[in-house]
């Protein structure tokens, strides 16, 4: 143990693990700043760049920005009152407040401080975790890492908002998309759609970025206006970091809350942040500037969703269970560069588990300076108007999705993703139970294979198995009593402060349901088609991918009835399209618009190629969207082409091809 701290210290302080993680750190900032975005979309950009990376150079990068995305998110949370993703929306309650009363950077620096406390503490309690677990997960076997899959995919009930079945649904779904491709018992393929691209089935890059960032980049687009608002931070830099350490003990209440229940698989930040402030709440003799700007409020779910990190690295590490979504995408990283979770993490590679901890502790430290020293320029950005950011936002999304299998089926997919992540959204289909159940499939599929095969049936019956499941069911049962939406409001917290869920929807009329009827219905159509894909396969092919589809039939038959049957207030009835505009939280315009440019880049990609259909996309978006001039459009297009170029030189790639480049030769990077 001794010699893997060493050689982990060692790494640790080498040049090159310092700055790749201080590169992840920057990206990670800049993720952070763009509404919506949040760790998925993040660590999804990312992971075409570490393929072929040194373990220790990709770890660094990843953790670099896993560590700072909760701290910079605040920056629209408290300046416009926007959440930066769903970890930090309980921040916005007294934060915005704060900010309209000139106390911007009170806000500020009381969250940066508390977010850097908690991130270290949970690094701490990972890597002492690391020592107890140790002789305890030598002891597992094939059977009962099933089981912790199982318990993984047991949470999506607390992600499912006022309707479990539909999130239910939404996990079977993700698990159906997990299953695309060759069965990894017997190598039949399955639910492919007779394409080749599938074969080796859906790449997590594309789905990581379709499902949640197209949809939050198309609704930025939509809205035409700064991410944040005002232009004074105002003053009270000392003050914020004396009120942190003032409120040290519940910085210690709300970490400890944060580890623990980051250790939950699942549940993710849009839950701790919530549970901390309400704890925040409920802790506090004088309740009554809660909501106006208490700086409780700030301190205590940011120092929650920081501390978060730790814990949901104990499963993601120790059992190759995501503890949250953003970790699911870090699990598929940890893959790539050819590490396996598991044992193996606290026995050949018990370095590179120290490496992961005292990472996170480090970029913590350096994320919380470097937020308080670029706060100034950082909320001069966000002041931007988002559509002079989009076109550069767009390209590099394109760019990591074309990295998946450097084909031009994967902006293809990514646009269908993309459609399907901006239906699931509209209608609260919760998008990380979806991708839960996604990143999970493959490895409950594998460990079932293996149990059987080594077990029987009688795997079932070992005790390890049956505590396990044990668990699984109390955390069935605690979801019932405790769900939250993909929005992250408790329902017990809205209670208290007498709010009611975005999207509210008592008394629809039969045409105001027929859009999400419709929706359901493509859902029930998918799963029909993956039990007729798997029927004709063998046993071992067919018995995962055809008894989740059948189950999930059964799921997605309820809330289609439930939204036939029009009862109103029931949770299945859920448009937050109908209820932003009732609520006038847009003025009503189509989200589709902005989605058209998204399908007019991916089209001028298979005609002409994906630079040249960059610079035309580029050019006429900020020409037509923005109304900038021909000069400055052109600038703008020259330096984002030269970047891609750039990148493009020093990772040697060719870039998409159209049908120009199939009539006419050109050369690089054109061709």
């Amino acid at each position: 143990m001794l010699e893997s701290m060493q050689t982990a210290l060692t790494g640790l302080l080498s040049f090159q693990h310092l700055g790749f993680m201080l590169l992840g750190i920057v990206i990670g900032l800049g993720v952070g700043i763009l509404p919506g975005l949040g760790g998925i979309a993040g660590m999804s950009l990312l992971m075409p760049f570490i393929y072929g990376m040194d373990p220790v150079s990709a770890i660094a990068m990843l953790i670099g920005m896993v560590a700072v995305i909760p701290t910079g998110d605040t920056f629209t949370s408290v300046l416009m009152g926007i959440p930066g993703s769903s970890a930090s929306q309980a921040t916005v309650l007294d934060g915005y407040p704060l900010a309209k009363q000139g106390q911007a950077a009170r806000a500020l620096s009381a969250a940066f401080s508390a977010s850097m406390l908690g991130g270290v503490f949970g690094a701490v309690l990972l890597t002492g975790f690391v020592v107890v677990a140790k002789p305890i997960i030598l002891m597992f076997s094939t059977a009962e890492l099933f089981m912790f899959a199982v318990l993984g995919l047991s949470v999506v009930g607390i992600l499912a908002g006022n309707s479990m079945v539909r999130g239910l649904a939404a996990c079977g779904l993700g698990i159906v998309f997990g299953a695309i491709g060759a069965a990894p018992a017997t190598g039949e393929t399955r639910i492919d759609l007779s394409l080749d691209y599938l074969m080796d089935g859906v790449p997590l890059v594309i789905v990581g970025l379709g499902l949640f960032a197209i949809p939050e980049l198309a609704e930025l687009m939509r809205r035409h206006r700064p991410i944040a608002a005002g232009s004074s931070l105002g003053s009270g830099w000392v003050q914020g970091l004396k009120d942190t350490l003032r409120n040290w003990f519940l910085v210690l209440r709300t970490s400890s809350l944060g580890t623990l229940f980051g250790a939950i698989p699942g549940l993710g930040g849009g839950v701790v942040d919530w549970l901390a402030y309400g704890h925040a709440v409920q802790s506090s003799k004088d309740k009554s500037q809660y909501g106006k700007g208490e700086i409780k409020g700030v301190i205590a779910p940011e120092s929650a969703n920081n501390a978060l990190q730790g814990g949901a690295l104990m499963p993601t590490l120790l059992f190759g269970i995501p503890g949250s979504g953003s970790m699911a995408v870090f699990l598929a990283g940890m893959v790539l560069i050819g590490l396996q979770p598991g044992p193996s993490m606290v026995t050949s590679n018990l370095h590179l588990t120290y490496t992961i901890a005292w990472t996170l502790a480090m970029a913590s430290i350096i994320g919380a300076f470097l937020c308080f020293l670029l706060a100034s320029p950082i909320a001069r950005i966000t002041f931007i108007p988002f559509n002079l950011v989009a076109p550069a936002m767009i390209m590099l999304i394109c760019f990591a999705a074309f990295q998946a299998r450097r084909d031009i089926t994967d902006l293809m997919l990514l646009f269908a993703v993309g459609i399907l992540g901006i239906f699931l959204r509209r209608f609260g289909w919760p998008r990380p139970a979806f991708l839960i159940g996604f990143v999970l499939s493959p490895q409950v599929e594998n460990y079932l294979y293996q149990a059987v095969q080594f077990y029987g049936a009688g795997f079932l019956t070992r005790p390890g198995v049956l505590i396990i499941g044990a668990l699984a069911v109390v955390t069935i049962l605690m979801s019932v009593r405790s769900r939250v939406s993909e929005d992250g409001a408790v329902e017990s917290v809205q209670k208290e402060h007498g709010s009611v869920p975005k999207g509210a929807t008592g008394g629809m009329t039969l045409s105001q349901r027929m859009p999400q009827l419709i929706f359901a219905l493509v859902v029930l159509a998918m799963f029909v088609y993956g039990a007729i894909s798997s029927y004709s396969l063998s046993f071992l092919g067919a018995v995962f991918p055809l008894s989740t589809s059948l189950l999930m039939l059964l799921a997605t038959g309820y809330v289609i009835w439930k939204i036939a049957k029009g009862q109103a207030g029931h949770g299945t009835h859920y448009d937050q399209e109908l209820a932003a505009r009732v609520s006038g939280e847009h003025d009503g315009s189509s989200v589709w618009p902005s989605l058209a440019w998204f399908a007019f880049l991916f089209g001028a990609v298979a005609l002409v190629g994906f630079i040249l259909a960059l610079a035309v996309f580029i050019t006429s978006f900020l020409l037509l969207r923005t109304q900038m001039g021909w000069l400055r459009s052109l600038v703008y297009t020259s330096a984002c082409i030269g970047f891609m170029v750039t990148l493009g030189h020093y990772l040697t790639l060719n870039f998409p091809a159209g049908l120009l480049q199939h009539m006419v030769e050109l050369p690089w990077p054109l061709k």
